[in-house]
């Protein structure tokens, strides 16, 4: 079966582990993977390095992101493909493992509609209708070229950078990039690492719960849990059969998330 796992920026620091590099050639040696990454903090220290002051809105929904103006998708798409991914696809082909390093735009991997105005809340919480830059609607993915490389059986390691309409670079949120990615090549789980257990309420961890149960909650937790609750049930409505939220900072987080080890499962 095919596992997508998306490894979140707050847990990649200076790399990926060694815990998870390890678990990574565990679990490819009897599953196909792909893996999709963030890195958001690294492009901010990036940008700040080259003096690019970097923005952040707030969507009357409560989502937290990068505004993306045409200065910032290029340093975006520099440190997403150019560095981050590069970097994990070496420590995987240290390891023995045919990584292949692909962004959005490769092949049209991942396509996305410019969003042409947003609507975003002030610092007095009242809404104002702004231009878009380059952030992007995902409408589609090029499962066939994923399918034809994980059938030669390389190891896609994927960067959310999105191709418009109109050939421009567009910025994707990771989450729900690694979503459609698992709607796209009909895999069975989609596994989303981040620095928690899961998704919490009132203090505990719900340990299982369905995409109906996890849509009407969603407005309770937190926006980057937000997020990912929102993807895992876009994962679901997509035929995935399974999400799962879980710790990257644990030992074997990979399998312990496959074998619903301390974490959130949710269900169609």
């Amino acid at each position: 079966m095919v596992i997508v796992v998306k490894v979140g920026g707050s847990i990649l620091g200076e790399g990926v582990s060694p815990s998870m590099i390890d678990d990574i050639l565990k679990v490819a040696s009897i599953e196909k993977l792909i893996i999709v990454h963030g890195g958001g903090k690294e492009v901010t220290e990036y940008a700040t390095k080259l003096g690019k002051e970097q923005k952040f809105i707030t969507s009357p929904g409560g989502f937290r992101s990068r505004f993306t103006d045409l200065d910032t998708i290029k340093i975006f798409t520099m440190v997403m493909t150019g560095v981050i991914n590069k970097n994990i696809v070496v420590s995987l082909q240290k390891i023995g493992l045919l990584a292949i390093g692909l962004s959005g735009l490769d092949g049209q991997l991942i396509r996305a509609k410019r969003k042409k105005k947003l609507i975003i809340l002030d610092e007095k919480k009242r809404k104002r209708i702004i231009d878009g830059g380059y952030t992007g609607k995902i409408s589609s993915i090029n499962g066939n070229l994923l399918k034809t490389l994980l059938n030669e059986n390389y190891l896609p390691v994927i960067s959310p950078v999105a191709i418009s309409e109109e050939f421009e670079y567009l910025n994707v949120d990771g989450d729900r990039a690694a979503a459609y990615i698992a709607g796209g090549v009909n895999a069975h789980s989609v596994i989303f690492l981040t620095n928690v257990q899961g998704v919490l309420m009132n203090g505990n961890l719900v340990k299982r719960i369905s995409s109906i149960e996890a849509e009407s909650i969603r407005s309770q937790i937190g926006s980057g849990m937000e997020k990912k609750v929102l993807a895992s049930t876009e994962a679901i409505s997509l035929g995935v059969k399974e999400c799962v939220i879980a710790s990257g900072l644990v030992n074997n987080p990979i399998t312990s998330a496959l074998n619903h080890i301390g974490c959130t499962v949710i269900v169609k």
